[in-house]
């Protein structure tokens, strides 16, 4: 099996917001994953970014919500998208008045 991309699109929120998702299909997991994803989400306000899901080569499936850094288990590709998505209208939410 090949490197397969399966999404890489940019998704404009706003004039000063957009996400960008990539993700591929791996021929086996990068080291730190128990999946075959590679994968950056990042969603940036004002040319900042503000919200990352990735999974760095050795540091595994992670996420960055402003200045703080979690785990993050990937279980589906559908389940990762839609909880960026719901980072995404977190951050929009507790950052309104900015």
């Amino acid at each position: 099996m090949k490197v397969v991309r399966l999404i890489s699109t940019r998704i404009p929120y706003s004039e000063s917001a957009f996400a960008e998702l990539v993700l591929w299909r791996l021929p086996k997991p990068v080291e730190g994953s128990a999946h075959g994803f590679r994968y950056r989400l990042a969603y940036v306000v004002r040319g900042e970014c503000v919200l990352r899901y990735d999974n760095e080569v050795g540091k595994g499936d992670h996420r960055h919500f402003g200045q703080s850094e979690s785990d993050h288990t990937l279980t589906t590709s559908d389940q990762l998208i839609a909880d960026f998505q719901r980072d995404i209208e977190r951050w929009n939410y507790e950052n309104s008045d900015t």
